[in-house]
């Protein structure tokens, strides 16, 4: 007996034959309908009209971080009696500058006393100040000799409530 059997004629043609599997062409990650492309394109234009809309109140909105940031710097002077009497003598004026910021320049302007006392009063907002602010806000500016012999913790009080009514004023009403 031969140990190798003779091939076959027929199986050796057909093994010629064959060929590699054909693989079918990768799945597309386009969408395969409109309503896909309808989904996205509304997705995109709410992204977009949220994203407008952020950057237009952040826009609004600069006038406040401007005067945070001044106000920041004040408080930290606010240490030494020199200092004190220098941030506590800005305060008015830095309020009055963001109210001018927001406001028409003919409504504010013209404000002093216990006209702008009363104008800050009405667009506090969610801000809780009590009347003596306002009246230092006021007057504060006027009266240099008094601004000296503030103690430390009144300055605060005070930078502390500038803060609040820059923080929280209504321009709306």
């Amino acid at each position: 007996m031969d140990p190798t059997p003779a091939p076959d004629p027929m199986l050796t043609a057909t093994l010629r034959q064959m060929a590699d599997i054909a693989l079918p062409p990768p799945v597309s990650m386009m969408p395969a309908t409109w309503g896909w492309a309808v989904l996205f394109a509304a997705a995109v234009l709410v992204l977009g009209g949220f994203l407008w809309r952020w950057l237009r109140q952040r826009a609004r909105n600069r006038y406040r971080r401007e005067a945070l940031a001044e106000l920041s710097r004040l408080e930290k002077a606010i240490d030494q009696p020199a200092g004190r009497r220098h941030a506590l003598q800005s305060l008015p004026a830095l309020l009055k500058r963001t109210a001018l910021a927001a406001w028409q320049r003919e409504t504010v302007a013209s404000l002093s006393g216990k006209a702008w006392s009363d104008f800050l009063q009405a667009h506090a907002g969610t801000a809780r100040i009590d009347s003596e602010t306002y009246r230092f806000f006021a007057e504060g500016e006027y009266r240099p000799a008094a601004l000296a012999s503030t103690d430390e913790a009144r300055a605060r009080q005070r930078l502390a409530a500038a803060r609040q009514w820059i923080e929280a004023h209504d321009v709306r009403s």
